[in-house]
């Protein structure tokens, strides 16, 4: 393998502004909670954690809602979601809109332990879009969880009951308490929800910054959400246009020149840690062909490495990337020889979706000496779940590096890197208010219902009244003319109103309107449209959940 390191490996910093809520802030002072920060720009952030112990404030994307401790506890009061509506609070309850929430842990809040605990295999997405949407107070859901992410969307009734219930949800599925996800954490609401999606779409929140699979990681998050009751209109929406954000940032700017994914920061890493003279005699063996471990292949081979032992389930894939490579001697072999594989390797990379170790302290132990000129194996471990145990760095004879062991590849070039994520965050922004102005938009389809059902209803109401008058001798063709008179009149009458309730999401002033508009037929209709629904859906749920 070539000596050369990649000079435009880059920062990983997360984007993110440092932005902290005054009303929030002055609550805790009665509260005694703590008050949590955002960094919501890549520059701020950045430069906030950059100067480390000297900024006494803790560098995290976590928000807490300051006013838990006054909600009411479903559980432990007894009361149902659908009771509470009748209640005094019922009131301040229904007034809540629906919000798009996302809840998770990346590799900026949570260490790999934490994050392989919690990670969600994409064949079990859709049954967790499912489970996710029996609870009580979420609508919509979708599920991103990639080796250095796990990320849940919901569309939720109540910001905090639906907090509570995901998380909850979490812990019974992982194993992982509530306090120690709770510490690990980052909530987000609205558009900081949507902007924190399309900021990953776009490879601003990578590990390696503008790493472009993360934006095919988001494709299939759509791709397999495709007619699962719950990936519905505002979460696939939402992931729809984090698609065209990320596609637009990369088109629009070079926050992909020079980058490299995670695979190829792993093999950056395996040649930092190698001593310079093996670079060309090292034994190379990498476990797992799929798409993590093709890269890895195809760096290594960039590098130098003219021959490599690929263990992987089926035969396939290997052969095709051998087409693709056709200057490397790359050798299949099948996972039932992956110890004798493993006993002939002097670095071994691992990129498989296996949920437990492929490698114990135990099997390394067994294994004989590196290469005279090396002290210790090296095992480079980009899966999560991990494939090695990390015991495995206390044998004398082995040493294991993890996905969160990048970081040390990845700090080269910070500034450049930097104003990249400057120039692509107006593209985000721009993108931003067109999906909230869409999203916005959405709220007066059920005033557009129930003003139409009202009107059809009086409409048919008078339309029975006149055939009854006219007595049994109209004929067919009077009884249609009459019909049609009443649907024209309706129609016309309709025409204007429906005409202010819609708006095409462009003009901000003009859809602040069109909300005005429908907060006033609601109340001029007594239509109820926010309450009314979320009675609805609650409802509808409960009735679902005791079925």
């Amino acid at each position: 393998m070539s000596s050369s390191m990649a000079a435009a490996v880059g920062s990983a910093t997360p984007p993110s502004a440092l932005r902290v809520e005054a009303s929030a802030a002055s609550r805790s002072l009665a509260s005694a909670t703590r008050v949590s920060i955002f960094f919501k720009s890549p520059i701020t952030r950045a430069l906030v954690c950059a100067n480390g112990p000297s900024f006494n404030l803790r560098c995290e994307a976590v928000s807490e809602n300051l006013a838990q401790k006054n909600q009411i506890d479903l559980k432990g009061s007894g009361v149902s979601a659908l009771e509470l509506l009748k209640t005094s609070a019922a009131d301040r309850y229904t007034k809540e809109r629906s919000s798009i929430i996302v809840i998770g842990i990346n590799i900026h809040t949570a260490p790999v332990e934490v994050r392989e605990k919690l990670a969600i295999p994409e064949a079990q997405w859709p049954q967790v879009i499912g489970e996710l949407c029996t609870l009580n107070h979420i609508e919509e859901a979708a599920v991103l969880s990639t080796c250095n992410r796990m990320e849940i969307y919901v569309v939720a009734l109540s910001q905090h009951r639906g907090v509570k219930e995901v998380t909850e949800w979490m812990s019974k599925r992982s194993g992982v308490p509530i306090p120690e996800i709770s510490e690990h954490r980052f909530l987000l609401y609205n558009e900081d929800a949507t902007q924190h999606l399309f900021e990953v779409a776009a490879g601003l929140d990578s590990l390696v910054l503008g790493e472009g699979q993360i934006l095919a990681q988001v494709k299939q998050v759509v791709k397999t959400g495709q007619g699962v009751a719950g990936f519905d209109r505002k979460i696939s929406g939402l992931f729809k246009q984090a698609i065209s954000v990320g596609k637009r940032v990369r088109t629009e700017t070079n926050i992909s020149s020079g980058s490299v994914s995670v695979s190829s920061a792993a093999v950056e890493l395996a040649l930092m840690k190698l001593p310079e003279s093996s670079y060309s005699s090292a034994r190379v063996l990498v476990i797992g062909a799929g798409k993590m471990g093709k890269l890895v292949i195809k760096h290594l081979a960039a590098k130098g490495c003219k021959r490599m032992v690929v263990v992987n389930r089926t035969e396939e894939k290997v052969n095709a990337i051998s087409q693709e490579l056709k200057d490397i001697d790359i050798v299949y072999k099948p996972l039932s020889e992956m110890m004798a594989c493993a006993a002939e390797a002097d670095v071994i990379f691992t990129s498989t979706a296996s949920e437990s170790p492929l490698f114990s302290k135990e099997d390394v132990q067994k294994l004989p000496s590196v290469a005279p000129f090396l002290r210790r194996r090296l095992f480079i471990d980009i899966s999560v779940p991990r494939n090695v145990e990390p015991c495995v760095s206390d044998l004398e004879t082995a040493v294991v590096y993890n996905v969160d062991d990048l970081q040390e590849v990845v700090a080269a070039n910070k500034e450049d890197r930097l104003q990249k994520a400057a120039e692509a965050q107006v593209i985000i922004l721009e993108e931003l208010n067109k999906f909230v102005a869409w999203k916005d938009s959405l709220e007066t389809v059920p005033t557009i219902k129930k003003l139409r059902a009202y009107v059809e209803r009086i409409r048919a109401s008078e339309f029975e009244k006149c055939l009854s008058k006219l007595g049994d001798n109209i004929s067919k063709k009077q009884k249609q003319a009459i019909y049609d008179l009443s649907m024209g009149i309706v129609s016309k009458l309709l025409h204007g109103p429906m005409q202010h309730l819609r708006c095409d999401g462009n003009d901000n002033r003009a859809l602040d309107e069109v909300l005005e508009n429908m907060r006033s037929l609601n109340r001029m209709f007594d239509l109820e449209t926010e309450i009314s629904l979320l009675e609805e859906k609650i409802r509808v749920k409960m009735e679902r959940a005791q079925k």
